[in-house]
């Protein structure tokens, strides 16, 4: 395929095709089959290096103006694929190599969980005498079931904790458990 695409950012072995940025977008879709958020799509694309950031973001706005992808909120934030772009994708996918797909499904399932997580977890900063905290909460059910509160350097190295919390808040809770049975 030829190279429309601009390679900045993009790995060995990374799309460089702007049909094929297309392709992937819409397999992607179609396989997590739930409203996804573009933004986060482009970003997590961008940072495996399996495409650049504006290439994706373009291929975004030019599968929405055919209706291959459609979003599901006003402010255009969150997108599904269509039954267009789903025939896309099932017709097309042998195109990608399995490489690509399996990296991309993979990274993109990961973003995800990392999505769901932050939706189901609170965080709040405070300052008290002088001290800043981070107090991360894991929410089920509407209620925390468990809440960290750590003394925290700034308002960086919280960013750092709440990314990390978001990773896996079960372990962390399941290692709090076992640390304090033992």
């Amino acid at each position: 395929m030829e190279r429309d695409a601009s390679g900045a950012g993009v790995a060995r072995g990374g799309l460089f095709s702007t049909a094929e940025i297309k392709i992937l977008i819409c397999y992607i879709l179609n396989a997590i089959d739930e409203p996804v958020p573009v933004e986060m799509l482009a970003n997590i694309l961008h940072y495996e290096g399996l495409a650049n950031a504006f290439e994706v973001s373009d291929a975004i706005v030019s599968l929405s103006e055919k209706g291959q992808i459609v979003a599901t909120d006003e402010n255009e934030q969150n997108y599904v694929v269509t039954a267009s772009g789903k025939n896309t994708a099932e017709t097309l996918k042998d195109s990608l190599s399995s490489v690509v797909k399996e990296r991309a499904y993979l990274a993109v399932m990961k973003m995800f969980a990392k999505f769901k997580n932050a939706k189901d977890n609170a965080f709040e900063i405070t300052h008290e005498n002088g001290a800043t905290y981070l107090s991360c909460s894991a929410i089920d059910g509407g209620k925390p079931f468990i809440t960290v509160k750590l003394l925290i350097t700034d308002e960086e190295q919280a960013g750092f904790i709440r990314e990390k919390f978001l990773e896996n808040p079960s372990a962390i809770y399941s290692k709090i458990i076992e640390m304090l049975t033992q």
